[in-house]
């Protein structure tokens, strides 16, 4: 099974003291299996440049995270598959972060199994396939 990663899930690495038994079941992922979307990259760039700390986060952007996953882009086919969740969540009263489903449209359509933190936004997304690591090792 391959990974899609959350920006949480991402950011969790780089704290001064992950979770470490994250840490030790990330090992265990090939890196052929280890996925993130451009969209976590942008939240990621957002972080960044909202910290005093910046240029130290910019460097683990580029240097660190970039290299270590493959980034997926956002295109027509997860626009599609974005626009049928926010549809469907709507309808059902339901009201998600545009990015967050659109990260989750990218697991979707690339067959991959998210890897978050945040399960109270994911859980409503029926058809993703959500691994739960990173919440159950907190």
């Amino acid at each position: 099974m391959a990974f899609l990663f959350d920006t949480d899930a991402i950011s969790e690495l780089l704290r001064p003291r992950p979770v470490k038994a994250y840490v030790k079941w990330i090992m265990t992922v090939a890196r052929e299996e280890q996925f993130t979307s451009a969209v976590v990259i942008g939240e990621l760039y957002k972080g960044a440049y909202r910290t005093r700390d910046r240029d130290r986060h910019l460097i683990n952007i580029e240097q660190r995270i970039v290299p270590a996953v493959t980034v997926l882009p956002y295109d027509i086919s997860i626009a599609k598959v974005f626009g049928r969740i926010r549809a469907y969540l709507e309808e059902s009263g339901t009201i998600l972060p545009d990015a967050d489903i659109q990260i989750a449209a990218t697991a979707i359509e690339h067959d991959l199994e998210l890897v978050s933190g945040n399960l109270r936004h994911f859980d409503r997304i029926t058809e993703l396939k959500i691994n739960r690591i990173l919440a159950d090792s907190r």
